[in-house]
């Protein structure tokens, strides 16, 4: 290519860019698809411009395409698939992607913006043991290394490993920052360990000059929360030097559902719901309180001021990678291909599991209708259609690994306790607060999430 043609390329790269940067995404596309010549920089652009606007799917479709053209993705494009790549759970591509870095080795340099990227890639899609692995490979790290590392094993709900690493980058002469501290505190709010959060959150101030924000007391009031000690939650709350945004009370709205505070849950949803009277999920978690308490009237004035206010729901979401193909299913849609087949195979699971001794939990069931009904919709949320699909498209002992874009329900995390023991299966799941592995019929988070 010449200076001229060069030249057009980078015009047409800018052009597509700030499409792209500003939100417009389509036409960034439309635009892309248009150039008559592209280089690097513009299958980078586009595939940034998806990833930022939340279209992870259609990156990695564009970086495939990519691939197909014979464009030789650099250190950059890399770096962008493998956050969608992150968010989708899509461990396939995200390996090929580790391979073709090892295999370009004496082109492609594993600095810590790139290693961070991969580590941070195999924690979100479940294998730790893998994220931990390129950690300890990196000759370069940075504090969002360790702090990538850290969130991973968070996630995973491993926090003593979690405030072991946040020790041991202070020995490897690390000095730890504020993002630092919401990995290790939410670590410990996903196990418990409540003494040692309040160890830690104390010891912002005082030992690493850290002025806590609003996202540390989020952490604490989760950690307190979640722990039964709700009192201590709204009392730290109460007495937050700054103002408590809704992640803050929507922490303690979440504590109270799982521990059935009716009481506390009502007055902090009925702020939650003036504070942000568009967000769905508010409703949900006040609904699912009045529903576990049976005030079913209660149930029916949240659900008429959803709709009063014309706030639609977030549906529940689930994906499962197989052969390098992302499959998506959510409740109550039947557009994919082996849909009757999912749906056939899913009804034998259940019968099974009801031989075995499940009985559907409906207590989080947001309608007053009959039990038989509520039965009917739990059976197709959308991670048991996915756990179905997996079945039918993998090979018996293989892993089945799905991610769930909402907090999994009760009823489905007893059912795939089970299904792991009946069937022999591992199953990993990632829903909006952790990862959650089953096997044998338990699962690693030991019910506390």
């Amino acid at each position: 290519m010449g200076e001229r043609g060069r030249r057009n390329v980078g015009s047409w790269n800018a052009m597509v860019s700030g499409l792209a940067r500003r939100g417009k995404i389509e036409d960034a596309r439309n635009l892309f698809d248009e150039m008559p010549d592209r280089d690097e920089i513009s299958w980078s652009v586009v595939i940034d411009g998806y990833i930022k606007s939340g279209f992870y799917k259609e990156a990695l479709e564009v970086f495939n395409t990519m691939q197909s053209e014979r464009i030789r993705p650099g250190k950059f494009v890399l770096t962008s698939v493998l956050a969608a790549c992150a968010h989708l759970g899509a461990l396939d591509h995200g390996r090929w992607v580790h391979a073709y870095v090892r295999r370009k080795k004496k082109s492609i340099v594993m600095d810590a913006v790139l290693g961070t990227a991969l580590l941070d890639m195999y924690a979100k899609c479940g294998r730790l043991d893998m994220a931990w692995e390129v950690f300890e490979s990196m000759k370069e790290k940075e504090v969002f290394s360790w702090n990538a590392m850290i969130k991973g094993l968070a996630m995973h709900g491993r926090a003593d490993d979690a405030v072991e690493l946040f020790f041991e980058m202070q020995r490897r002469k690390f000095r730890p920052n504020g993002i630092t501290f919401i990995g290790v505190l939410n670590a410990c709010a996903h196990s418990g360990a409540v003494e040692q959060a309040l160890k830690l959150f104390n010891s912002m101030e005082n030992v690493y000059n850290i002025e806590p924000e609003v996202e540390h007391y989020g952490c604490l009031v989760d950690c307190l929360g979640r722990s039964g000690r709700l009192e201590e939650a709204e009392e730290l709350v109460n007495s937050m030097p700054i103002e408590p945004n809704p992640a803050v009370y929507g922490s303690l709205l979440g504590a109270c559902r799982i521990h059935g505070n009716a009481e506390l849950g009502e007055r902090i949803g009925r702020l939650l719901l003036e504070l942000e009277p568009n967000n769905s999920g508010r409703y949900a978690l006040l609904s699912n309180i009045y529903a576990k308490a049976e005030r079913w009237d209660d149930v029916a004035e949240v659900r008429k001021l959803m709709k009063e206010r014309g706030v639609k729901t977030n549906p529940g979401s689930s994906m499962i990678e197989l052969g390098g193909c992302v499959h998506e299913f959510k409740m109550g849609e039947g557009c994919h291909p082996k849909m009757k087949e999912i749906y056939s195979t899913l009804k034998v699971m259940i019968e099974r599991l009801e031989m075995e001794g499940y009985v559907p939990n409906t207590s989080q069931v947001l309608f007053n209708i009959e039990e038989e009904e509520k039965e009917t919709a739990l059976q197709y949320h959308s991670e048991k259609l996915a756990i179905a699909f997996g079945f039918i498209s993998t090979k018996p002992g293989e892993t089945i690994r799905v991610v769930k874009n909402l907090r999994v329900c009760d009823d489905c995390h007893s059912a795939i306790k089970l299904i792991s023991r009946v069937y022999g299966r591992e199953i990993a799941l990632r829903d909006r607060v952790r990862y959650h592995h089953f096997r044998d019929g338990t699962c690693s988070c030991k019910d506390f999430w």
